[in-house]
């Protein structure tokens, strides 16, 4: 009952794997509260290079936090119990040091809109629908979603799209700046795959430091971590992988980054 988050492994790709088709994959509490350790595994596994988001089934990605629990554990004392875990779950996916990508298909509403801005990148099927009906229910919504949502399509596009909490489909979502790529469904696994492999063949601390840069320039100027940027950028000159770029490319093959 209530549904459960899947890992699952092969070879440089990792899966989290929202489930629970029967309620179009919204996450329960007991989802949530899975998701900060199925987001460390596939971070601290060596093997792992580029981490994937996607919902079980043909018909959600995922539809939000689960309502049906919503009058027992999210009022109350219980709200903001509800909301840290719904915080660390959402701080885990965020924390994740590798590449992230959401595959979106169907319904990407509320907390699955949060669950997928949570990602480095975002491809949807070409039958996405997106909202969040925060405004519906009389919740409030957590500012990091807020921020992030904001940080991609700007303040008066978020505020639209929180004052009205119309549904919108993926044409619209790209347009806005919300998405990378759309694609026709049943082409979707094939290219989110084929762009996972072409980044997972890519130097692993290039796109940590490139990944971690880009987070310490979204903060206040002042709250930016100088130090780590330039110790990111300098552990990939020290790194064996760079070696073994430079040699790849005087000796006109593929490099065979090792992530050190």
């Amino acid at each position: 009952m209530g549904g459960r988050i899947q890992v699952e492994k092969e070879g440089a790709l990792g899966w989290i794997v929202f489930d629970q088709p029967e309620r179009r994959n919204a996450v329960s509490e007991a989802m949530w509260q899975a998701i900060p350790a199925a987001a460390q595994d596939l971070d601290r596994d060596p093997d792992i290079r580029v981490v994937l988001l996607r919902g079980a089934g043909e018909v959600a990605f995922v539809a939000g936090a689960d309502i049906s629990e919503f009058e027992k554990r999210r009022t109350g004392d219980g709200a903001a119990a509800y909301e840290t875990t719904t915080g660390k779950a959402f701080a885990a996916i965020g924390a994740i040091r590798k590449p992230v990508i959401a595959m979106i298909h169907g319904f990407c509403v509320g907390g699955g809109m949060a669950t997928a801005l949570g990602a480095d990148l975002r491809y949807s099927a070409d039958d996405g629908q997106f909202a969040i009906p925060a405004v519906r229910l009389g919740l409030g919504y957590h500012a990091g979603g807020i921020e992030a949502l904001q940080a991609l399509v700007g303040p008066s596009v978020a505020k639209e799209i929180f004052f009205t909490a119309r549904r919108f489909g993926a044409d619209e979502a790209f347009r806005m700046g919300l998405l990378n790529g759309v694609f026709p469904k049943a082409d979707l696994e094939t290219e989110v795959r084929r762009i996972a492999a072409q980044i997972a063949e890519n130097a692993p601390l290039t796109i940590r430091s490139v990944k971690g840069i880009v987070r310490e320039l979204a903060r206040e100027p002042a709250a930016r971590d100088h130090d780590e940027m330039r110790d990111s950028i300098q552990r990939c000159f020290d790194s064996d992988d760079y070696k073994e770029g430079v040699r790849a490319f005087m000796e006109k093959r593929a490099p065979r980054f090792q992530g050190r």
